[in-house]
């Protein structure tokens, strides 16, 4: 059976009307055999068996309740948060108010480096940014369960010279330049994508942080000399925090510009080029700005106080406590979920509500390399290489065009790869 993705990721050449159809003859055949086979059952009380392919898995009971209980709609948008130091990937979704609210809150199985941005090929560092996440680069077919490609380098990346490519969100824990979740987790994440795509969002926007914004981890970190750039990143979390909008991303005199609205139309924003005239709605300059000096007051009161964190570790990554019990031995696992046991309101607020038992790590494929991993779940599709392009931290290539094509403006975003043909494949 062949199905054409274009933006959303189901189905255009047969009717969905007729895919669903035929699952549900699948599914009652298989309940004929045995109705005790069409249930599971867990802590949670039992849960519909999935069946098709495993990036048209349909959003859990569990999941749709949460939906719901928070106000929001299926196809409603979606915004992803990454925090390295806590080893925490944050789902925020558009609400009936219009605004971004929590979601869900998961572990992050594994992360590699230190903190801080990936600046070039084979550094083994996961991005820091923010990110635009086109349906082509989504990646139904990866070598790692399910991923999607961060975009990295995006504009601001490419404006400071930083190499590297296919970098990820991916499932199978395993990480060498991404973040790896779970397979679980990424095939979660990755129907929701699915699901606020055929909304009619273009594209959901990823901010990956060292750490939570916070004065106290800023004054911890005053020693880094990533400190401007994480600085600079503070002010778009903040933006996002205190108006619960996805942030205007542009780009000009290689740093980030955040919800700017030009005083000339006709003028552009080159990310290399001298800013032009600009200005910030007055409601969310006045707030940032105090927010901004509270916090730079806070921050010179604790660095009389605090010790400073290390630029350096010496540890390759690491990963979030709850996996500490499924991957014995591993010294990178964080020792808590936030600084000084700091988790955060609105994290803490998201797990209880999400009741979301320890997750199981997945170890990598036995006896699979990554070249016959990548071989059995694509067919005789050839993986495509350019030399220099790959590095020990780019594990896989997602759906998009091996040749970078000429970024297009995306409204209200910072200019991302174009959409171009969208997903064509076979199930």
């Amino acid at each position: 059976m062949r199905v054409t993705h274009l933006y959303g990721l189901r189905g255009a050449v047969l009717s969905r009307r007729t895919f669903v159809k035929a699952r549900g003859a699948a599914i009652a055949a298989a309940c004929a055999v045995g109705l005790s086979a069409c249930m599971v059952g867990g802590d949670s009380g039992p849960t519909s068996v999935s069946f098709g392919p495993k990036h048209l898995q349909p959003l859990s009971p569990q999941t749709m309740a949460l939906i719901e209980q928070k106000g929001m709609d299926k196809n409603s948008p979606i915004l992803l948060r990454i925090f390295k130091e806590e080893s925490e990937l944050e789902i925020w979704k558009k609400n009936r108010e219009g605004k971004y609210a929590l979601l869900k809150a998961f572990p992050i199985c594994r992360w590699s480096g230190e903190l801080g941005p990936k600046v070039q090929t084979g550094d083994r560092q996961a991005p820091e940014g923010f990110y635009f996440i086109t349906p082509e680069l989504m990646n139904p077919r990866s070598s790692y369960y399910l991923s999607f490609n961060l975009g990295y380098p995006n504009e601001f990346d490419r404006a400071h010279g930083r190499t590297g490519a296919h970098l990820m969100v991916h499932g199978d824990c395993s990480s060498a330049g991404c973040y790896a979740m779970t397979d679980e987790q990424i095939k979660e994440i990755f129907a929701l994508a699915r699901e606020s795509f055929d909304g009619g969002q273009l594209a959901f926007q990823v901010q990956a942080f060292p750490f939570r914004m916070t004065a106290k981890n800023l004054a911890r970190h005053r020693k880094n000399p990533n400190l401007a750039f994480w600085r600079m990143l503070k002010e778009g979390s903040d933006h996002f925090e205190l108006t619960k909008q996805e942030p205007k991303i542009d780009i000009c005199e290689k740093r980030y510009i955040f919800n700017a609205h030009l005083l000339d139309p006709s003028q552009l924003f080159d990310a290399k080029g001298k800013c032009p005239e600009y200005e910030i709605p007055q409601e969310i300059a006045v707030a940032a700005r105090s927010k901004r000096n509270a916090d730079e007051s806070e921050m010179a009161l604790l660095a009389n106080l605090l010790p400073p964190a290390p630029i350096r570790t010496g540890r390759d990554g690491g990963g979030n406590p709850a996996f500490a019990a499924r991957v014995p031995g591993d010294d990178n696992l964080t020792t808590a979920s936030t600084p000084n046991g700091e988790a955060g309101a609105a994290s803490s607020a998201a797990r209880a509500s999400a009741s979301t038992p320890v997750p199981q790590a997945n170890p990598r494929r036995g006896g699979e390399t990554k070249a016959s991993a990548y071989a059995s779940s694509n067919g005789s599709r050839a993986r495509t290489q350019e030399a220099g392009d790959r590095g020990a931290d780019e594990p896989e290539q997602s759906a998009q065009p091996a040749q970078q094509q000429a970024p297009a403006a995306l409204p209200g975003a910072a200019p991302i790869r174009a959409a171009g043909g969208g997903f064509s494949f076979q199930q």
